[in-house]
């Protein structure tokens, strides 16, 4: 099984060689914590030495591990139920952010929407592998990695993860009570469990996972996401499709869907290819486009109409004008490196203060747009839980 690449520091000076070794960007995690506490995302020698020096203390003299951050992976949750010889996957969950936002704060999908069936049953296999390996009974969760189609392991937890609730309502399957009964001696081919999705068919209904964050009662806090988990609690849409099923996550999260108005687009230099698409399919729904200068010239020159607007720092009228002005209804903003998440950070907080709906990462901004075709073209129905299940246990 594969892992990326990776080393154990126990000071700056090794911390330093390990990173030159593997290359930035790297992902540094202290030992013991949880939630992600003080795990950060380095770019360079200046932060490491930064991170070593102050901000790892979360761990005390434990060491820190040192992994090579894996740039635009898709990262996968895989829930499993094992006795000691048995291993059943319950679900296997897609994050819509990239790989380097924490679990807990990345929406998901389940069944996973764009992973081929080769990668599903690498993820099947391998989490098989690791409980046997590791002779758990009752509950298992890893995370992992895909990257140009190969499969990495991030970490395992042999125990229950934050997880269980939300596969337990989007499949109809009560794997707490299996996992609690298997603990005390039952075999899991009693339950005559299936993996979710099984036998390569997609089922008839998507579930999406959505993050709730508490960012508006903190003054001062970044809304951007990271490696640290910010969320204090989590939604579920569920609907025939992946479409319907994000649109209902984003209602029940409390984001105001919008349908209609200016919609802001300002995105690193390397997203901005990725926002043609997106862009398109919000001009067709009505929508108009701004942009500060450099995306804006981008997209317009790949033919997706699209006006200027100031950043901050070019002076007014500029971007958090308009925000506060109510004309802006949406916003889509990725951004890297220090000094850039610090100018923008008046755009990001303007948005929240403002309950302007607001995505922070390419896969956010794509699932956003998608949601938000479904939502305009209506039918999103309202239906028991119960009803999308068959069998009861």
């Amino acid at each position: 099984l594969k892992q990326p690449e990776n080393g154990i520091a126990t000071s700056l000076q090794g911390a330093r060689r390990i990173a030159r070794r593997i290359d930035y960007p790297v992902l540094l995690r202290p030992s013991y914590v949880l939630g992600g506490r003080a795990m950060e995302i380095i770019h360079d020698e200046a932060d490491l030495e930064r991170y070593m020096v102050h901000a790892v203390r979360a761990s005390g003299d434990n060491p820190v591990l040192v992994d090579r951050y894996l740039r635009d992976a898709v990262e996968v949750d895989v829930d499993a139920l094992a006795d000691g010889r048995t291993v059943v996957v319950a679900g296997i969950m897609e994050h819509i952010e990239e790989a380097g936002v924490h679990s807990g704060d990345s929406a998901c999908s389940l069944p996973p929407r764009s992973l081929s069936r080769k990668t599903l049953d690498a993820l099947q296999s391998q989490t098989g592998k690791l409980a046997r390996a590791l002779k758990v009974v009752g509950l298992m969760n890893v995370q992992y990695a895909v990257k140009n189609g190969s499969v990495y392991v991030l970490e395992v937890n042999p125990r229950a993860s934050r997880t269980v609730p939300f596969v337990a309502k989007a499949t109809g399957v009560p794997i707490a009570k299996i996992a609690a009964r298997v603990m005390t001696g039952e075999a899991l081919a009693g339950f005559r469990l299936k993996p979710f999705p099984s036998g390569g068919r997609r089922p008839k209904h998507v579930a999406v996972k959505e993050a709730v964050f508490p960012f508006a009662r903190f003054p001062g806090v970044d809304i951007i996401l990271g490696p640290e988990m910010k969320s204090t609690g989590e939604v579920m849409g569920i609907s025939a499709d992946f479409d319907g099923a994000f649109a209902k996550s984003q209602l029940g999260g409390g984001t105001l869907v919008p349908t209609q108005g200016p919609a802001f687009i300002s995105v690193k230099d390397r997203d901005k290819p990725a926002m043609a698409k997106p862009g398109r399919k919000l001009l067709e729904l009505g929508f108009r486009l701004i942009a500060t200068r450099g995306t804006a010239e981008y997209l317009n020159g790949a033919g997706v109409r699209c006006d200027v607007i100031n950043k901050v720092l070019e002076g007014r009228p500029h971007i958090v004008d308009a925000m506060k002005n109510g004309e802006v209804q949406l916003v889509f903003n990725t951004t890297e490196g220090a000094e850039a998440i610090r100018d923008s950070f008046d755009l990001r907080r303007t948005a929240l203060l403002n309950r302007i709906p607001y995505y922070t990462t390419v896969a956010g901004v794509v699932a956003a747009v998608q949601g938000i075709a479904a939502y305009k073209a209506g039918g999103l129905e309202v239906k028991p839980l119960q009803s999308y299940f068959s069998r009861s246990f």
